[in-house]
């Protein structure tokens, strides 16, 4: 399996699109312990990020997630434009002058990503935050890799991991952002971040397998 830039610019586009139909889902769930924004930010990114890859030849995927990360942090407000733009950037450092990249490339991006979202956010697993919904997800994808697995397979399993990581918000109190302050009061909801992160990964996953 190895998808080509064009195609990066295509599932980046889709991923905007998903964000679009599920932004006031995303905003409910962050206003009942955050801020209230989610949905509406990351829809107004996703929609600056598709105009930035507007005429993008798609030979250079690492520019391509470049442009993605910078476009998400000049255009969503609060935590979430600084994360979500980390994770990109720090995913284009892995594939930089790459036209096409396959899993074990997804994986290094998504470990970078990973990296990258923690030192910024100086947050860890079950903080209920977007980690507890991309650690499972490549835990589960090296595991799969490690197996032999297809890629298909792989990323399945990753989507099911990640919404397992989406449940678990639910449970546990949050120790970061605006959510932190309500302490026990923040267990029973969902975590936004997490949610969209799931969203992300689940499009990416589905536009792949077509």
């Amino acid at each position: 399996m190895s998808v080509n830039g064009s195609r990066v610019i295509e599932i980046i586009n889709k991923v905007g699109e998903v964000i679009e139909e599920n932004k006031l889902f995303l905003t409910e769930l962050d206003a009942a312990i955050g801020d209230g924004d989610h949905g509406l930010n990351m829809s107004k990114g996703f929609n600056a990020v598709k105009e930035r890859l507007k005429g993008d030849n798609g030979n250079d995927i690492g520019d391509i997630l470049k442009k993605t990360g910078m476009a998400l942090v000049s255009n969503v407000g609060g935590a979430s434009g600084p994360l979500y733009g980390t994770a990109f950037m720090k995913a284009a450092a892995e594939v930089n002058g790459k036209s096409e990249v396959d899993i074990r490339d997804f994986e290094k991006m998504l470990q970078a990503s990973l990296d990258g979202i923690k030192m910024r956010g100086k947050a860890e697993l079950n903080d209920k935050t977007m980690i507890d919904a991309i650690e499972p997800a490549l835990n589960s994808l090296k595991d799969s890799i490690e197996k032999g697995l297809s890629p298909k397979e792989a990323l399945k399993e990753a989507i099911d991991a990640a919404y397992r990581g989406v449940e678990y918000t639910k449970e546990i109190i949050a120790r970061k952002g605006r959510a932190s302050y309500l302490g026990e009061r923040s267990i029973g909801h969902q975590d936004a971040g997490a949610t969209s992160s799931a969203l992300i990964l689940e499009t990416i996953y589905k536009e792949i397998n077509g």
